[in-house]
């Protein structure tokens, strides 16, 4: 059927394209702020959070930097640099702030339908790794985020916190661990879908199995999106003055479709995820905690191994991993083709150069896609000595896609962490890259909206900083308005014994 042109039920404000954590958080804080505005959403598949946001699809450890090393890496000097930890702690106190807002005002249910207090685990085996967890935990106790780090060379108090790391271990292996007994873990498939929920109560158009095939500035400024209806086969085109590309994996291709200036030399290389999940109950049980070791030489920060307890839906689970795969894919349920029809006459060099700087990559993940499964479970063996073969099961997980970028010097790099980009007139935004991502969404939204509407953002300061008692400041900076936060979130999403 051929396209038809934009019809007066088709225009908006807002078009949100996907239906992740990423635009559920948007159109939240945007529905809230603006309640007169209209918003559309468009999602591929047939509910929310079903891609990246999905508990099964990598999205869940409630990023805070409590246990996760690769963001306390040694600087220049051989200290260990808690600048990243730091500052992704602090947006995570930003997601705990909107998020305990939204329990109060009843856009989500229960706090235990999506987020449960679990303590975070940094776990580590021989000399040098010890001596570099030793001093991580020092460096850290003395920053407000992290003063209440516990930290331990005694293989009977780390079997306390965590008994399977123990168990059949060699007791001459010099081991160490670092607790801290404030984390979480979020279940944002659960989350995104209350959003989308609440969203769709307030009148903004949800559309799912509806896919977005173009991005076209229109002649009156606005953008054109080209949608086709999966279930009818059918396309039409929607008119909206402002554009959020949440499409996770989809959003590279898009942000090219669109023609902004701002995404070229981006690049994207996909990464897909696989874990091991418990079948025994009963092993699930005897472990209450996440625990986050080093990535192997060569390998990215998105494949930190990790023994990882989530509750998914309510039910309790372990899971291990992630080991890496290789898709041509950029999002679970895409396209073979979505790698090699990315590639554009402007981010082709900065990939070439990007290949050609990070052979250790390119031979770490050979490695893992060629690994048999009892090589799988002997990096299982590595943490939990006692795991049993026959007691794991290999699920896929979803796809991460690496960005790629020309640095100040224009050569192509390897970009780790989450990407916002925005069109040069804040009519158009979109976002790219992974972890830390969920866990940090409200911060990057509140990021995109200062710099897309410059014009309604001092008049909505007065109502952000009532979402985010904090907004605007450091909490390391303020030890009495961090006391405060903190404990009316604790008490506000039950994260309370």
């Amino acid at each position: 059927m051929a396209q038809s042109a934009a019809s007066g039920e088709n225009r908006y404000d807002v078009v949100l394209i996907g239906g992740g954590i990423m635009s559920a958080t948007l159109g939240t804080i945007l529905q809230e702020l603006q309640p007169d505005w209209s918003i559309g959403l468009f999602e591929t598949l047939d509910q929310a959070g079903q891609e990246s946001s999905d508990p099964w699809n990598n999205a869940g450890t409630g990023h805070s930097a409590l246990c996760e090393l690769n963001y306390t890496p040694r600087a220049a000097d051989g200290s260990v640099s808690t600048t990243k930890a730091e500052g992704i702690n602090e947006q995570f106190q930003v997601s705990r702030q909107l998020w305990s807002h939204w329990v109060e005002d009843g856009v989500v249910g229960s706090p235990r339908t999506f987020i449960n207090a679990l303590p975070h685990i940094s776990f580590v085996w021989g000399d040098d790794n010890a001596d570099y967890l030793q001093e991580r935990a020092d460096a850290l106790r003395d920053r407000p985020l992290f003063a209440d780090l516990e930290h331990t060379e005694d293989p009977a108090v780390i079997e306390q916190w965590a008994p399977l790391l123990m168990r059949g271990r060699d007791p001459r292996q010099r081991v160490a661990a670092s607790k801290v007994d404030t984390g979480t873990d979020v279940d944002f498939g659960s989350l995104t879908r209350q959003l989308a929920n609440h969203l769709a109560d307030a009148g903004v158009d949800m559309r799912y199995n509806h896919e977005v095939q173009g991005l076209e500035r229109g002649a009156d400024g606005r953008w054109d999106v080209t949608v086709k209806n999966k279930s009818r086969g059918e396309r039409f085109t929607a008119s909206a003055r402002f554009v959020f590309v949440g499409a996770g994996g989809g959003a590279l291709s898009l942000l090219q479709e669109a023609g902004i200036d701002e995404i070229r030399g981006f690049g994207g290389f996909p990464v897909s995820g696989k874990f091991l999940r418990a079948t025994s109950t009963a092993v699930a049980e005897q472990h209450h905690a996440k625990v986050y070791g080093l990535a192997s030489v060569g390998a990215p920060p998105m494949s930190v191994p990790h023994l990882d307890t989530r509750f998914v839906e309510g039910r309790r689970t372990l899971m291990f991993g992630p080991y890496a795969g290789f898709s041509t894919n950029f999002l679970k349920n895409g396209s073979l083709t979505d790698l090699p029809f990315s590639v554009r006459r402007h981010n082709l060099l900065p990939m070439m150069q990007v290949g050609l700087d990070n052979t250790d990559l390119v031979t770490y993940l050979l490695k893992e896609v060629t690994k048999s499964r009892s090589k799988k479970i002997e990096a299982l063996q590595d943490f939990y000595p006692d795991a049993e073969a026959d007691g794991w099961e290999m699920i896929t997980a979803g796809q991460r896609v690496q960005v790629m970028k020309r640095n100040a010097e224009g050569r192509g790099v390897l970009q780790f962490g989450t990407e916002l980009i925005a069109g040069g007139d804040g009519t158009i935004a979109g976002l790219l890259g992974a972890s830390p991502g969920a866990s940090t969404a409200p911060s990057i939204m509140f990021r995109l909206l200062e710099r897309c509407f410059p014009a309604q953002f001092e008049s909505w300061r007065p109502q952000l900083e009532q979402m985010v008692p904090s907004f605007g400041r450091q909490l390391s900076d303020d030890q009495q308005l961090l006391t405060e936060v903190t404990e009316h979130t604790a008490s506000t999403l039950q994260l309370r014994d």
